[in-house]
């Protein structure tokens, strides 16, 4: 008997023995294959080749911080992060682990490289003066979302960029969910609106702000993410410009507005600086514009945020349809 347990106590052993030099080699296979992958891409500078899969983020531009969210990730690193949650609201706050590094137009070196990032993501109009910099702290991805080729259609823009991360970072699945998900979303608002008989609706939409003790209106544009979206939504945006916005906008005043008198006004201000309740209140070039006497005015929040990732595009999707069917007493 003593001898059958004998036997079967060296069986067992070498068994675990054997699972455990499985699963040590699965290990070493794994950690082969993960040190083995390579990504070649396309970002503003020509091809780049990325090795690994990165997990360790650093963003310079609020966009591909919520792109990252979209992939089910989140960056170690964000640049200007104490202001990202008053004009970015996806439903996804970035969490407290997160650490600023800086400001988009002037990024700390020294931050970003504490981080020990394994990727950083820039944009060329921002960072291309410190392009060489970043590259000695990690490989860096720069984009170039105002270039003259991507301001053509802003929204097929934005969708090359995020699934360029994604291929990154390994999250092709997420991505595809992502778009699938956004999609969905425009066909749902849009349901919405036709169900209040406001389909087809024609507009203009601003995002206004004060500057240097002017009221400041930005026209959003064709080419831009916002029209795309309204677009998505069957609606026709009136305001043109006889030249590419490459930022997607024209910055104006309140006096362009007159051409523009059939129009829906849909707004995008911060509370604290809403420029229609304060300097333009009893103007009287903003008071006598017919959209204004027949209230055809569409309030949404500052947080909309208009140059952001497919979580934005979502959000601004239903903040349009919110603003619509509350001044109609159509909401559910």
């Amino acid at each position: 008997m003593k001898k059958f347990y004998l036997l079967m106590l060296i069986l067992l052993t070498a068994l675990l023995a054997a699972c455990s030099g499985n699963n040590e080699e699965e290990a070493e296979e794994d950690s082969s294959q993960e040190e083995s992958r390579s990504v070649t891409v396309e970002d503003a500078t020509g091809e780049k080749t990325i090795e690994g899969t990165p997990e360790n983020i650093v963003v310079l531009e609020w966009s591909y911080a919520e792109e990252l969210q979209a992939l089910g990730m989140e960056p170690t690193g964000v640049a200007d992060l104490d202001s990202y949650g008053d004009w970015v609201d996806v439903g996804q706050p970035l969490s407290d682990e997160v650490e600023d590094v800086g400001t988009r137009q002037e990024p700390s070196l020294e931050a970003i490289s504490r981080l020990e990032p394994d990727l950083i993501i820039g944009v060329d109009f921002r960072h291309s003066e410190i392009a060489e910099d970043l590259e000695e702290i990690a490989p860096t991805l720069m984009f170039a979302p105002y270039s003259e080729e991507s301001a053509e259609n802003q929204f097929d823009s934005m969708l090359e960029e995020f699934n360029t991360i994604a291929e990154v970072v390994d999250r092709q699945d997420e991505a595809e969910q992502a778009v699938s998900d956004m999609e969905s979303t425009f066909e749902e608002q849009r349901a919405r609106l036709e169900e209040a008989g406001q389909e087809d609706m024609n507009y203009v939409i601003t995002q206004a702000f004060t500057a240097q003790n002017t009221p400041t209106l930005r026209l959003f544009t064709d080419n831009s993410m916002v029209a795309n979206v309204m677009s998505e939504l069957g609606m026709s945006n009136d305001y043109e410009s006889e030249e590419l916005e490459i930022y997607g906008y024209t910055e104006t005043t309140v006096e362009t507005l007159q051409n523009y008198q059939d129009s829906n006004f849909f707004y995008i201000v911060q509370d604290e600086d809403n420029i229609f309740d304060d300097q333009l209140a009893g103007n009287p070039v903003w008071e006598e514009l017919d959209f204004v006497q027949d209230d055809r005015l569409y309030q949404m929040p500052g947080s909309t945020w208009t140059f952001g990732g497919p979580l934005s595009a979502e959000v601004l999707a239903e903040q349009v349809v919110d603003s619509v069917l509350e001044k109609e007493g159509q909401d559910e």
